[in-house]
């Protein structure tokens, strides 16, 4: 063979492996794999708490005790996310029935906290911080129903990292630091938050070991009484007594007489897909409704993150989000006309209003007929194919912004999301509980079963539908639907849309042309929420995990 031979064969192989199937097969948008095993995977937005609940698998826990194992540990490493001060939702899969339940552990006004309390003292809005703001916190009695029904570890091995954490100390990662920092102003209101969650009188840096050894002894509270204590042991105590310090209202009874609540989860279908969420109280029905509207829409076609499916998906974010607004409330206090707002023809009625030539500024509820924002998510499957989504939240980064003595942990201010308007059905009253905005999801087709969530206050359902539609429409998996470019619209009003600066320079002025006010965010912007991902394959027997770049997080699967 002679040089110039030798060359282009050379040349010829290069090329080959260039282009083989397998090089082909990574010339992809997403940026990680998805985690694979035959063992269980959990997904958090932190990896020492995706950890912790690793490990606890290994330990024989279900995926369930993963879950709360990761929430304990969330809650001391971003403790401005959440924490034993807020709520929680779940969704679970139990393998051995096939069946899914739901559980709101959302908890109610004090009853005292009623609007003619809050107008003696000259307050005619919600207020969104401090004392009046604070509603009982019921994610230690979702944990309780949790390890109660479907646990097999126990508070003991189930918060054992998470107290080491707390003791022992951990570095902050970037996230979680850049967060912390915005919350330093409402942590320097109160005296026991400074010196709770500002060390040495700041926020703790990027690597800065940080220590709680507050919460350490609230966590060892609820490993010897079971989780009791915290609604009528030590815990209680020092809750109630502060809240008179604060000229609150909140007493023994509103907390001993808390419960959370099992519930059946709702649903609709998606091109031959079924999705999951809780009912109301909570925003998730908003999610299901919008994906009615889009199924009138041939996305796929549209191709996603084009001008057209986007324009579809917003305004019919707009439509649902109205109807949400106008008529989800605690089912216990008023009529939430579930049925009609999920009904397929009514659905197809709502489309009508999307305007496919411009975008809608204003945009009315319809008439259904009766047939913050900070949060974490996340979610775990185990070798047996029990899976959980679950989300737990303080509302605002830190919530109240006020801290017990001596417990570690910030009090949400989920109160202020009553209305003291006496015509609307989410009303403030003693013993309610407000709209909420943290929801898991979940979805199903054959052997096939996905739970999935996706942080950020109202951008939570219109989130959860983008992921849905990148699946189902796009056939996404689900680390590459996590990852790929979203909008969000926070407001109710208006034809204002955030969105990530990764959608197209000719898509953003499609939508411009259509009317439609665009705030370009960065690649990977915080607005639109992060996100986590886990699915079974019931046929194979194999678990998949993904993990949103947007936060600090990793899906780790059971060593």
């Amino acid at each position: 063979m002679n040089m110039k031979n030798s060359i282009l064969t050379i040349i010829s192989m290069t090329l080959l492996a260039t282009h083989s199937p397998n090089s082909i097969a990574q010339d992809r948008s997403q940026g990680r794999s998805m985690v694979i095993s035959k063992n269980g995977i959990v997904a958090s937005e932190h990896p020492l708490a995706s950890q912790a609940g690793a490990m606890v698998l290994a330990k024989g826990g279900t995926a369930i005790d993963a879950a709360v194992a990761a929430n304990a540990a969330m809650a001391v490493v971003a403790p401005m996310m959440c924490g034993v001060g807020g709520d929680l939702f779940a969704i679970v899969y139990e393998a051995k029935t096939g069946k899914l339940h739901g559980l709101n552990a959302s908890g109610w006004a004090p009853s005292g906290l009623t609007p003619e309390f809050l107008e003696q003292r000259g307050m005619s809005t919600m207020p969104i911080s401090g004392i009046h703001s604070v509603t009982v916190p019921g994610a230690v009695a979702g944990w309780q129903a949790l390890i109660n029904r479907f646990g097999r570890t126990g508070f003991s091995v189930d918060l054992a990292a998470a107290i080491r954490y707390a003791e022992e100390g951990f570095p902050v990662t970037e996230w979680v630091a850049a967060y912390w920092a915005g919350g330093e102003a409402l942590l320097r209101k109160d005296p026991n938050a400074t010196k709770t969650f500002l060390p040495n009188g700041m926020p703790p840096g990027v690597g800065e070991i940080y220590r709680n050894p507050d919460i350490a002894w609230t966590y060892r509270q609820i490993v010897e009484s079971g989780g009791k204590s915290f609604y009528e042991g030590a815990i209680a105590k020092r809750l109630v007594e502060y809240s008179k310090l604060k000229n609150g209202t909140m007493n023994d009874s509103d907390l001993k007489e808390f419960s959370a609540e099992w519930t059946e989860p709702i649903s609709t279908t998606y091109r031959g897909w079924t999705v999951y969420e809780i009912p109301p109280n909570g925003q998730g029905i908003a999610a299901l409704a919008m994906l009615n509207l889009m199924e009138g829409f041939p996305m796929s076609e549209y191709g996603q993150n084009s001008t057209r499916a986007l324009h579809a998906m917003i305004e019919s974010k707009k439509l649902a989000y109205a109807d949400m607004l106008r008529f989800v409330a605690d089912q216990r206090f008023s009529t939430v006309p579930v049925e009609g707002i999920l009904s397929k023809a009514y659905g197809i009625e709502r489309a009508k209003r999307i305007d496919l030539t411009k975008a809608n500024c204003d945009v009315p509820a319809g008439q259904p007929i009766e047939a913050g924002p900070d949060t974490t998510y996340l979610c775990a499957v185990d070798k047996e194919g029990n899976m959980i989504s679950l989300i737990q939240s303080t509302y605002y980064a830190f919530g109240s912004g006020l801290v017990a003595d001596g417990t570690g942990f910030t009090l949400q201010n989920r109160g202020g999301l009553f209305s003291l308007e006496s015509s609307h059905p989410n009303f403030l009253a003693g013993r309610k509980r407000p709209l909420h905005t943290i929801i898991p999801g979940f979805m199903s087709k054959g052997d096939t079963r996905i739970a999935f969530g996706i942080m950020g206050g109202w951008n939570q359902s219109q989130a959860h539908a983008q992921f849905v539609s990148n699946v189902v429409d796009h056939e996404m998996n689900i680390q590459a639907a996590l990852e790929a470019p979203r909008f969000t619209k926070l407001t109710f009003e208006g034809c204002d849309v955030t969105m990530e600066r990764r959608i197209s320079a000719d898509t953003r002025s499609g939508l411009e042309a259509l009317g439609h006010k665009i705030d370009l965010r960065g690649d990977y912007a915080s607005s639109v929420g992060g996100g986590q991902a886990v699915m079974r394959d019931f046929a194979s027997g194999v678990n998949y995990g993904g993990s949103d770049p947007r936060k600090d997080g990793a899906a780790i699967p059971e060593p």
